[in-house]
C-alpha cells in the first residue's frame, strides 16, 4: 500500500533515522528536566514551594495557568525577548507579539528601502 507515495515496507533513510534520534533525545531532556524541577519542589518544606522556577538554566513553571500569565507568555510585543519562559511546563514559548512586531518592522523597512530607488 502506498502513503504519500512511499511504499508501506520503507525502511527510514539517514536524514529520517537522524530525526528520530534527536526526537528521542529532545523527549528524553525535557522528561528529565522535568523530573529535576519536580524533584527540586518536593525537596523543599511545604511552605516554601513556589512551583516555579530554574533548573539547569532552564525555566519551569508548574503553577495553574491564569489567562494573565497565558496572555503575557504568547502575545507581549512590548517584551523584547522573542522567546520567553512557558506559561505551564518546562521550557521556551514564542512570543508571538514580539514576533509580529519585528516581522512588521522588518516589512516596513523593505517597503521603505524599496520605495526610495
Amino acid at each position: 500500500m502506498h502513503s504519500l507515495g512511499r511504499r508501506s515496507d520503507h525502511k527510514p533513510g539517514r536524514r529520517e533515522a537522524r530525526r528520530g534520534r534527536f526526537r528521542g533525545a529532545v523527549r528524553l531532556a525535557s522528561a528529565g528536566l522535568t523530573a529535576a524541577a519536580v524533584a527540586r519542589e518536593l525537596r523543599r518544606p511545604h511552605a516554601e514551594r513556589t512551583w516555579h522556577g530554574r533548573v539547569a538554566n532552564v525555566p519551569y513553571d508548574f503553577r495553574r495557568p491564569t489567562l494573565a500569565r497565558v496572555r503575557q507568555t504568547f502575545w507581549a510585543p512590548d517584551n523584547p525577548h522573542l522567546l520567553v519562559p512557558h506559561a505551564f511546563g518546562v521550557g521556551w514559548s514564542i512570543n508571538l507579539g514580539r514576533l509580529a512586531r519585528v516581522a512588521r518592522e522588518v516589512a516596513q523597512a523593505g517597503h521603505r528601502d524599496s520605495g526610495s530607488r
